[in-house]
């Protein structure tokens, strides 16, 4: 090889590390935690009872249901995990539905998530501060303005973290998904060596499982809707897919990891309360990992409310990380303002996204009784799960050739769909509300959005000035664009 060509390689490989591009920072131990921590929130600490209550307190049924939740949540996963190694960019169920749907059901999804997903977030925020208070105020409520600001600041302390360093971020959520598993891994011990140490006193409890009257099909399927609901969060995985370490091979194993490992820890966990505590308790009590650890670890009791606030602090991490991701792949399709998919020169994060991400989030936190319409967009969670599995059954008709280093089993799509359309469908029916018909509304109000500026491409100039002047301040580039410094 001569001089020439020589320096020619050498200026390839220089210009090749100076892109501007996500970079893939996350493996596989990364990828079970983010997905672990986003799952397992402060549900399963403070109310499992959703399960319980609507199976009717018997036991058997919400075991059941707790189990087949799990099934579900892995049978999505596992179609999420195919479109994640083909199709490897991220957005998540944004990226997908664009690809098999097409333009607008994408762009419906991302109006509905910038307005949801946020919203969740400052819903987390302000729980964290709500528990993390809590014990310097004993039986009095923590000041509304304090839980406010500690909310605020949390927000804006992860949004800063996600937005200047992956490694860190993953290194975060690695931790806090650990402690938050010990916990739960003391809840789950704890009640093994009860149900060993009293055999026949804690036995009883679970002799004639089914023995409490048998729920009906309205109340099983309101049952199984909170159970899937404990489990939601499993999906995240795709919304790291362009920063993961050999996604073709990672994604399923993580997928295969995480998911499995709640549902033994979620029966272990319902177990182990079931062992200490009636039934009637546990539908009773307000915080059952507190009642629980009040009867068996009375001196250390305080230690649940700190685990409870980890588990936020976690579920929070991974969520503002997933959210970045999305809002930085809707504006690179051009469905949002183009500096949202702009990457820091220094560390190529999604810096600004994380920004729009977090403000939007912060508002949210002041009127936080705004924050109640969101369960009304619970539906809308399951509706672009469904047509996220549906874009998966069109592009295997449509793009048969497509590499697919993973496929899942062709059936388990199709009963995805079936049951998302269930679970839109059945709130509606059983229980119908005005508030339904806003959410639909709002949906639909995407289309005033969507039709002058995406479709038509109407476009200002003075927002270009103002994009270059962002652009500068906040040391940002388009992605795949040169830049002077290394990404690292």
């Amino acid at each position: 090889m001569g001089k020439g060509e020589s320096d020619d390689s050498e200026d390839m490989q220089r210009k090749e590390k100076a892109k501007i591009q996500l970079k893939r920072n996350i493996g596989y131990f990364d990828g079970v935690s983010f997905i672990i921590g986003t799952i397992v929130g402060a549900g399963i600490f403070v109310s499992p009872t959703g399960v319980l209550k609507h199976s009717l307190l018997n036991v058997g049924i919400a075991l059941i249901i707790w189990t087949a939740s799990g099934l579900v949540s892995l049978m999505g996963s596992l179609c999420y995990a195919e479109l994640g190694t083909s199709l490897p960019f991220s957005g998540g169920e944004y990226s997908h539905i664009k690809r098999g749907l097409g333009s607008l059901p994408a762009f419906v999804f991302i109006w509905t998530s910038t307005f949801t997903k946020p919203a969740s977030n400052a819903a987390r925020a302000l729980l964290f501060a709500e528990y993390a208070t809590q014990p310097f105020y004993g039986i009095c409520p923590p000041p509304e303005v304090l839980k406010k600001c500690l909310a605020l600041a949390v927000l804006w302390s992860l949004g800063i973290l996600n937005g200047c360093s992956v490694k860190m971020a993953a290194w975060v959520q690695t931790v806090f998904t650990l402690l938050k598993m010990m916990a739960l891994s003391v809840i789950a011990v704890g009640g093994i060596v009860l149900l060993i140490a009293r055999q026949k006193e804690s036995l009883a409890r679970f002799e004639d499982l089914f023995s409490s009257e048998i729920p009906n099909a309205a109340q099983v399927a309101e049952a199984f809707f909170q159970g899937l609901y404990a489990y939601g969060g499993w999906w995240s995985v795709n919304y790291m897919a362009e920063e993961m370490k050999n996604p073709s091979r990672n994604i399923p194993l993580t997928v295969m990891t995480a998911v499995p490992a709640v549902i033994v820890f979620y029966l272990l966990v319902n177990i182990s309360y079931l062992t200490v505590l009636t039934p009637k308790e546990i539908v009773s009590s307000v915080a059952v990992a507190v009642t629980w650890a009040d009867r068996v670890i009375p001196s250390v009791a305080w230690i649940i409310p700190l685990c409870v606030a980890v588990s936020i602090f976690g579920a929070l991490n991974s969520s503002m990380f997933t959210l970045g991701r999305l809002s930085y792949a809707g504006s690179q399709s051009g469905h949002l303002p183009v500096l949202i998919s702009m990457l820091n020169v220094h560390s190529c994060t999604p810096a600004p996204a994380m920004i729009f991400s977090t403000t939007i989030a912060s508002i949210f936190i002041i009127p936080s009784d705004l924050i109640m319409l969101t369960n009304y967009f619970g539906f809308s969670a399951w509706l672009m799960i469904g047509l996220t599995c549906a874009s998966l059954i069109v592009l295997r008709y449509r793009e048969p050739h497509l590499h697919r280093p993973y496929k899942v089993f062709l059936p388990v799509p199709f009963v995805m769909v079936a049951v998302s359309f269930f679970l839109v469908s059945a709130p509606i029916v059983w229980s119908p509300s005005l508030q339904y018909i806003y959410a639909f509304l709002f949906m639909l109000g995407s289309l005033i959005v969507y039709l002058p500026f995406i479709h038509f491409k109407l476009h200002f100039a003075f927002l270009d000035k103002i994009t270059c002047h962002l652009q500068l301040l906040l040391e940002v580039s388009p992605a795949d664009r040169s830049a002077e410094g290394k990404c690292e």
